[in-house]
């Protein structure tokens, strides 16, 4: 299997490429494939909960959908997609019940010790320049039993699995991003590393054809 070959940013910015993004999310969320479901069964259900990454915002929606009473905090690195996520969350007559901040998760969050519920992401992992960092911050804004879970793609995905990811991606510009990112994205083996050198003791790493998740709690 192939190095990883490192894909890191400041965020989906621009016009036409944050637009890009917005239909492929919609399109995500249409057909269901969103992790809305994982996210729930992992334990992540009411209180204050963190979303690192939420680009236009629709998993944390749906999310909400299901947690009515749950305040959902959001920590993105582009402005432009954090502007899109809140006009997104109008929509879903949900921006009462939703913050968000700007900022670079590989840096310290800017919340408290011990001031989250749960804390959820998903597609962004293989972009973080130092995931050690940003998991190791999850761990200290979680309150004691919080869980957490976190969502990616894997860089051993199948020809199968490739071909449904590019059905449903309609956009240019995603299915070049798409190419990028799975050549970025971990292993199994190598997450188990990454968390076996982070701060979090009871966790659990799973895998599928798409992708591979982690849960746990602190």
């Amino acid at each position: 299997m192939r190095d990883r070959e490192i894909e890191t940013n400041n965020g989906i910015t621009g016009e036409i490429v944050v637009s890009d993004y917005d239909q492929m999310q919609r399109t995500l969320r249409d057909c269901k494939l969103l992790e809305t479901n994982k996210i729930i069964k992992s334990g992540i259900t009411k209180g204050k909960v963190l979303e690192v990454g939420p680009g236009p915002g629709y998993l944390g929606l749906e999310w909400l959908k299901n947690n009515l009473k749950s305040k959902l905090y959001w920590l993105e690195i582009s402005q432009d997609m954090l502007n899109l996520a809140k006009e997104n969350a109008k929509t879903y007559s949900l921006d009462n019940n939703v913050e968000g901040f700007l900022g670079d998760a590989t840096q310290t969050f800017p919340f408290e010790e011990y001031f989250f519920d749960g804390v959820f992401t998903s597609g962004s992992m293989h972009e973080w320049a130092n995931p050690l960092a940003v998991i190791n911050e999850i761990h200290r804004v979680l309150k004691p039993g919080g869980k957490f879970f976190i969502a990616d793609l894997k860089r051993n995905t199948g020809w199968a699995a490739k071909a449904i990811m590019r059905v449903n991606i309609k956009q240019k510009t995603m299915k070049e991003g798409l190419e990028k990112s799975l050549k970025a994205a971990y292993l199994k083996q190598e997450l188990k590393k990454l968390m076996e050198k982070s701060d979090f003791n009871t966790y659990t790493i799973s895998e599928n054809s798409f992708g591979l998740n982690i849960s746990g709690r602190r």
